[in-house]
């Protein structure tokens, strides 16, 4: 089945509302100075209204390990979303001190990032147009992309059932699609989550 990571959660509200949708990952902006952005003290309260069996991710940008840790090691997120231009050896920094499964993020424009996409060494890998723009993917540079992704990038409720359909993602990523004036909409949360799921 298709996984569902419902991101950019910034409230207890928000995480309220995810949590009855069931997602398969919820995510929070750990990294300063985005619109989404949330304190530690805000994800920690986030992480506690989560279900516990929904892990929480932690979106960084450029982020130190260390920094990486010290939320992992709070049990505030359950996976790292790496979303800035971390390269093969800083995964390998980051693995000396954080045991915690990696989704590394790329910013896809042409043949040769999917390619570096391709040749992570992350966990799993994320295929965006941007960071939390709405912006759309162009779906047809995926054609064939050898490894499984979770696809990111201008997905919404009314979009996402034709995009699992046509690319058979290992799942969907979706932040500004499930929002409403800038906040998060629990209806279309819920709409995102059923028709990603009804392929």
């Amino acid at each position: 089945m298709i996984r569902v990571k419902l991101c950019g959660l910034m409230s207890v509200q928000d995480a309220a509302a995810a949590g009855q949708c069931r997602p398969d990952f919820a995510g929070m902006i750990l990294a300063p100075g985005f619109r989404r952005t949330v304190t530690p003290e805000t994800a920690a309260a986030i992480r506690q209204t989560l279900d516990a069996a929904i892990p929480a991710v932690g979106v960084f940008v450029g982020a130190q390990p260390d920094e990486i840790a010290a939320y992992a090691n709070r049990g505030i997120i359950q996976y790292v979303q790496l979303h800035g231009s971390e390269d093969a050896a800083d995964l390998r920094r980051l693995r000396q001190v954080c045991a915690l499964p990696v989704i590394q993020a790329f910013r896809i424009k042409s043949a040769d990032d999917l390619k570096k996409a391709a040749q992570s060494k992350a966990d799993y890998i994320l295929l965006d147009s941007g960071t939390g723009t709405g912006e759309r993917l162009d779906w047809t540079l995926l054609k064939d992309f050898p490894r499984p992704y979770l696809l990111a990038g201008g997905l919404t409720p009314e979009n996402v059932a034709e995009a699992v359909r046509m690319l058979r993602p290992f799942g969907v990523d979706v932040s500004s699609g499930i929002e409403t004036v800038g906040r998060k909409d629990a209806g279309k949360m819920r709409r995102f989550t059923e028709a990603a799921r009804s392929i």
